[in-house]
């Protein structure tokens, strides 16, 4: 009775006592091995496998793990620089005996159990077992609700709301706001917008309301650092 395996790639018509060089295998002397890629078997019956026969198998005894004769590999550029490179190399192969020929009933299950198709050992086997990991205990975190934000208090205003803003120019005209220096066409409208249309309004602001149009001109410290009171107590006198 044969057998046509197939391992690394290649395949092999094996019987009962042959030593076989196959590609590698993951197995030490002595251990015993399984291939259950079978294409064909032979015998009183021929069975060819639809790609593989079904729950047939082939066993075999590790021998040795060796290497194959020297290959070598020799490169050589004819142009340009001439080069020339010889590389060497030996193949590393697993010498097996086939010892036993399944039919049916293969062992995949126990200790020569197959991982996948192919060829495997004992100890790859071993090896290739899940292990049981430990279940971590159960923790129940408490719920913790985040604590509830304190709405922000509402800031009051920086100073004082001047006590002479207007909602409309004194006889309908308004004084020129752009003769002060840092005033200029937009500032002007944002400063009718709350109420100032001339220069004695300005003056006249105190410390607190200063800081008050500060706020709402979105411009703070400027009004002390330009000057403006000076500037408008200066225009609404007549000296420009």
């Amino acid at each position: 009775m044969f057998a046509v395996l197939k391992t690394g790639g290649k395949q092999y018509k094996v019987e009962s006592g042959d030593v076989l060089r196959v590609e590698k295998l993951a197995a030490e002397p002595g251990e015993t091995i399984q291939f259950n890629e079978i294409l064909m078997l032979g015998g009183e019956k021929l069975v060819v496998g639809t790609p593989l026969v079904d729950g047939a198998a082939v066993q075999a005894e590790v021998i040795d793990q060796i290497k194959g004769e020297k290959v070598i590999h020799f490169v050589k550029r004819r142009r340009k620089h001439s080069s020339k490179r010889t590389r060497g190399h030996r193949q590393q192969l697993t010498l097996v005996r086939v010892t036993d020929i399944l039919e049916k009933g293969a062992d995949k299950t126990g200790v020569k159990a197959a991982i996948g198709a192919g060829s495997v050992s004992a100890a790859a086997v071993a090896a290739a077992a899940p292990k049981a990991k430990a279940k971590p205990a159960a923790k129940k975190a408490a719920a913790k609700k985040p604590a509830a934000k304190e709405a922000p208090k509402a800031e009051a205003p920086a100073g004082k709301k001047p006590s002479n803003l207007l909602d409309a120019p004194r006889g309908g005209k308004a004084d020129d706001l752009k003769k002060i220096s840092g005033v200029g066409p937009k500032l002007e409208e944002l400063l009718h917008a709350n109420g100032v249309f001339h220069y004695d309004q300005i003056a006249a602001w105190t410390p607190e309301e200063v800081a008050y149009m500060d706020e709402q001109l979105s411009f703070k410290g400027r009004i002390e650092r330009e000057g403006w009171i000076e500037q408008a107590k200066a225009l609404a006198e007549g000296k420009e």
